[in-house]
């Protein structure tokens, strides 16, 4: 399915013109490449390829959602549901018109030991990202820090939720459906780290694949996305409120 993985080099372009080029045609690419996969999705009649595509419709309106709402005014501390809400609604017609059940897309608890392990895990991941991104991590710190409690319950079910529900629930079910157990877990995996170009730094986005690959694994070991969830919320807890206190 040569067309997905040309999808995420679009992406990818979508994402250094936006960092690089400019705010504005970074944006209408992402809108070009979402009615794009939209159409393509309803073009094919493989039902396999139809899924993924319309699922990978998500990651260039992750872009488009979150850089195109009127946050100016608006307490950094609520961006989050802002711009996570219409991602989570977005995710949810996508599970619903394929048909996906809860358990289908990960919303158990199987392999507890696992899901305790990957989710211990996250405290590490945090460290090591926040030595990547320290910078970054303290401005955002000294905004977040002044409500800490619910600065971590939001990181938690935003970037923790509903990015593993995007991810690993939607578009890896799809891509192991459509290419194969391993290469849809690295494709998933490769075109979640492509997002994180928004931070300016190859280390932090060959870092993320890595996670990535991790998450990938276990939820496709387990089929629960409970542990990656949770690590994932925690990893960026870590990042953002913990660490920049310690170091």
């Amino acid at each position: 399915m040569i067309e997905a993985f040309v999808y995420v080099v679009l992406i990818t372009l979508a994402e250094v013109i936006t960092v690089n080029v400019n705010l504005v045609w970074g944006i209408l690419s992402h809108i070009v490449l979402l009615v794009a996969v939209i159409l393509h999705s309803a073009l094919v009649s493989k039902q396999t390829r139809q899924n993924l595509l319309l699922s990978l419709a998500l990651v260039p309106l992750i872009r488009i959602i979150s850089l195109s709402m009127p946050l100016a005014g608006i307490p950094q501390i609520w961006w989050y549901p802002i711009i996570y809400i219409p991602l989570l609604v977005a995710a949810w017609q996508v599970i619903r018109l394929q048909g996906y059940s809860w358990e289908q897309i990960g919303l158990n608890f199987n392999r507890i030991p696992i899901q305790l392990g990957i989710t211990m895990a996250g405290f590490v991941f945090g460290v090591l990202e926040y030595l990547i991104l320290m910078e970054e991590a303290k401005e955002i710190s000294l905004v977040l820090q002044e409500t800490r409690l619910l600065a971590a319950f939001l990181l938690l079910s935003t970037t923790g939720f509903v990015e593993e529900l995007t991810f690993r629930g939607v578009l890896q079910r799809n891509a192991v459906e459509a290419l194969g157990r391993w290469w849809g877990i690295v494709y998933v995996s490769l075109t979640f780290a492509i997002v994180h170009l928004i931070h300016q730094s190859l280390l932090d986005v060959g870092f993320v694949f890595i996670i990535a690959l991790i998450f990938g694994w276990v939820v496709n070991k387990t089929g629960s996305l409970s542990g990656v969830i949770l690590s994932h919320g925690i990893t960026n807890i870590v990042l953002f409120l913990v660490a920049p206190s310690f170091f």
